[in-house]
């Protein structure tokens, strides 16, 4: 089975579709963080987020299984990264790392912004998890805080603002909901609803598909 989980930063979709992969005994793949891996490596080596060769490189060379997630969720990285995954290049060079990790015999849950428009269109279930722009700022302005960053919560709306411009109006794999995708909105949903909810829609979907004894 392939789940699919796409939506806008800080919606929930990482936490819930973590949290399905564990209740379905399915092996997980955060793709924002093969971005935000890219990003990271430009902000160290010093490359202008313009540099598309650059990036290109660092994405071909990218090692997954050395991502560390710790070092990867700063709002400096998390800002590069919406940059450079609006890299066509980038976004190739990633691609087919992404289609192979759907592709494991057991099946996988994937979370993004094009995993069921693009990565696995033919995913058993899709779920485009959202919030309002004030909402997801408030989580990750929290977020943020709790790491000790030291950020204001106007600057995160914006942030967020810009970030949804850029996925939404990109030309490569463009954020936007799968027509046959499930819409859950957590604007008034804390993580454990928004799991109960998102877990109810894979259940009513595998049930849909398992044939009907005569």
């Amino acid at each position: 089975m392939i789940i699919a989980v796409d939506g806008p930063a800080a919606s929930g979709k990482g936490t819930i579709a973590r949290r399905l992969a564990a209740h379905f005994a399915l092996p997980y793949l955060d793709t924002g963080l093969l971005y935000r891996g890219v990003a990271h490596a430009m902000l160290q080596h010093g490359h202008d987020a313009g540099d598309a060769a650059q990036a290109f490189a660092l994405a071909r060379g990218l090692d997954v299984e050395a991502l560390d997630d710790e070092a990867l969720r700063t709002a400096q990285v998390g800002a590069m990264a919406s940059v450079v995954a609006a890299m066509p290049d980038v976004r190739a060079a990633l691609l087919e790392v992404q289609k192979a990790f759907a592709a494991k015999p057991q099946g996988a849950v994937l979370d993004g912004r094009d995993i069921g428009t693009v990565i696995c269109p033919h995913a058993d279930v899709k779920l485009f998890v959202t919030a309002s722009s004030e909402v997801r700022a408030r989580r990750r302005f929290l977020e943020l805080q709790k790491r000790g960053e030291a950020i204001e919560e106007s600057q995160v709306l914006a942030d967020i603002q810009l970030r949804d411009e850029r996925d939404q109006s990109r030309a490569a794999a463009p954020l936007v909901q799968a027509p046959d995708a499930v819409l859950l909105d957590t604007s008034n949903l804390d993580i454990e609803n928004a799991f109960r909810a998102a877990l109810a829609e894979v259940e009513r979907a595998v049930l849909a598909r398992t044939p009907k004894s005569r």
